[in-house]
């Protein structure tokens, strides 16, 4: 078990559905990173911006982004994660992609769609969630709208780590800013954040935000606002153990089962 995990957050701008040129832009920025990593973190939909229209851009899972995600991951020695669009026995999905070093696959379909975008229309949504085992820490991935509610993401399973990816607007950042803050002191873990800056083909405009919190709901550290930012942040999981010692709130939890 690794007491500490090296994270990189990637936030950056996406060309609207043109993914060699952002696969481009990230090995640039991947590259350019000196510390040790263990894991780095892109946003949501990273090679396409938040796009409606699948069926001119999705990929299944052999395609250019997963074989990208293997071979950086590998060079790196890192796992990498964000999502992407991915077709799979003619349904779309919105699937988070975790890729360890090694090249084994683990992804997560977003379960909560976007319907004032229209998602839940040309999307399928997921119906599991999922824990990564990483380097002795258990992850919980999910996707930007998921942030919004906080039944799915309850800590049933003594994860370490809420970890979102967004295309989250300008316009509803307190939002997010205050929801990751919230998600990290209710479930006592790190939450993260990823977003991505820029204006997309709707003109819906991004600026960041991405952000690192304790299990206090304390920021960390956070990308720098409407601008490309590469940030990166050792975290301790004795914080989480100390904290839940001294605060175990979470024996208080109620008990559900979600349908």
């Amino acid at each position: 078990m690794n007491r500490f995990l090296n994270i990189v957050l990637i936030q950056s701008d996406i060309i609207w559905q043109k993914n060699a040129e952002n696969l481009i832009n990230y090995s640039k920025k991947i590259n350019a990173i000196s510390e040790e990593a263990d894991l780095i973190i892109l946003p949501e939909m990273f090679t396409t911006g938040f796009s409606m229209k699948p069926k001119d851009i999705a990929e299944s899972m052999e395609g250019n982004t997963i074989a990208w995600m293997v071979e950086t991951a590998k060079k790196r020695n890192a796992a990498i994660a964000g999502s992407a669009i991915i077709e799979e026995e003619g349904k779309f999905y919105n699937r988070f992609l975790f890729v360890h070093p090694s090249g084994e696959i683990n992804y997560y379909n977003k379960r909560h769609l976007f319907t004032l975008a229209g998602e839940e229309k040309v999307y399928t949504a997921g119906e599991n969630k999922i824990i990564i085992n990483y380097k002795g820490w258990k992850i919980c991935p999910l996707v930007c709208y998921d942030l919004r509610f906080p039944v799915w993401s309850r800590n049933v399973d003594e994860y370490d780590i809420l970890l979102y990816v967004a295309n989250w607007p300008k316009p509803r950042i307190s939002a997010w800013d205050i929801l990751l803050s919230a998600r990290a002191i209710e479930n006592i873990c790190y939450s993260i954040g990823v977003n991505r800056v820029g204006v997309d083909a709707g003109r819906l405009e991004y600026n960041g935000h991405s952000a690192v919190y304790n299990c206090l709901g304390e920021q960390l550290i956070n990308a720098l606002p409407n601008r490309e930012d590469v940030v990166s942040i050792t975290i301790d999981k004795t914080h989480i153990t100390a904290t839940r010692i001294k605060l175990n709130f979470l024996k208080d939890k109620d008990t559900f089962k979600i349908l």
